[in-house]
């Protein structure tokens, strides 16, 4: 699918006229997403996060199921129990680091047993290194950005099982 200009000027207008933060669309192998500014208005935005409840199995490698996977499983796997995935996302802009530093062990791995209030990685911005702390007591099942990439607001970091 391609999108000319039209088409994605009536798409911009469809955020600015209904006030949307975000806006995301995916077809035929295109996929947009808009964000305004008005997630930034805040002067110190919440941490965002979200929890996302699904069939996953409970056999098999965890690691390797998104929170969207999870929210779509099709219980296909004999034993299957409903478990709650939360999902911590980067609270701001920066460089993603998985180590207190380099050559140090990483903080938490798949698989990891975590508490609420963790250090589970670094977000370095502007030359601040900014611990970021789990919100969930929980078991890591995924990691999203591998260490030293760009991680943008809102951009997935770790699922965390918090439903036992």
């Amino acid at each position: 699918m391609t999108l000319d200009f039209e088409q994605l000027k009536q798409i911009l207008n469809l955020v600015r006229d209904h006030k949307l933060s975000e806006f995301e669309i995916e077809q035929e192998g295109l996929r947009l997403r808009v964000r305004t500014d008005t997630a930034r208005a805040a002067a110190v935005p919440p941490r965002p996060t979200q929890a996302v409840a699904g069939t996953v199995p409970t056999t098999g490698a965890l690691s390797a199921i998104s929170p969207a996977a999870g929210a779509q499983a099709s219980g296909a796997a004999a034993g299957d129990t409903e478990i709650e995935l939360a999902v911590l996302t980067s609270p701001i802009v920066g460089t993603f680091y998985r180590s207190p530093e380099p050559g140090a062990p990483s903080f938490v791995e798949i698989g990891s047993a975590v508490k609420k209030g963790q250090v589970l990685c670094i977000i370095e911005a502007m030359k601040l290194m900014n611990e970021i702390d789990s919100d969930y007591d929980g078991e890591i099942v995924n990691i999203y950005v591998e260490n030293g990439q760009p991680v943008q607001y809102g951009e997935r970091l770790f699922a965390i099982r918090t439903g036992r």
